[in-house]
């Protein structure tokens, strides 16, 4: 039973994926495909830490937070670049 809960878990978190993918290439605007951009660090994140627990090996949630931590700090680079663009739009 458990291991079917964490088999349509993770197929859902997938579906999940895909979907967000289809947003990142199809967004209008870049705050669109910012936001698709943390859905998918965050919906690995949780497919790393669904898969370590049910191995049972803490090595997965380790990477799993460092992950996490890196893919904050990228989302944080790539907002402060649309951020300088839009002023640097409106400046012309």
């Amino acid at each position: 039973m458990k291991e079917q809960i964490f088999f349509v878990t993770s197929w859902v978190f997938l579906i999940c994926i895909g979907l967000a993918i289809i947003r990142l290439l199809l967004g209008p605007r870049g705050a669109d495909r910012l936001t698709a951009l943390a859905v998918i660090s965050s919906l690995i994140l949780a497919l790393l830490v669904l898969y370590g627990t049910q191995e049972g090996r803490l090595l997965y949630l380790d990477v799993a937070l460092l992950y996490d931590v890196f893919g904050f700090l990228g989302i944080l680079a790539i907002a402060r670049f649309f951020r300088d663009k839009e002023s640097d739009d409106r400046r012309m």
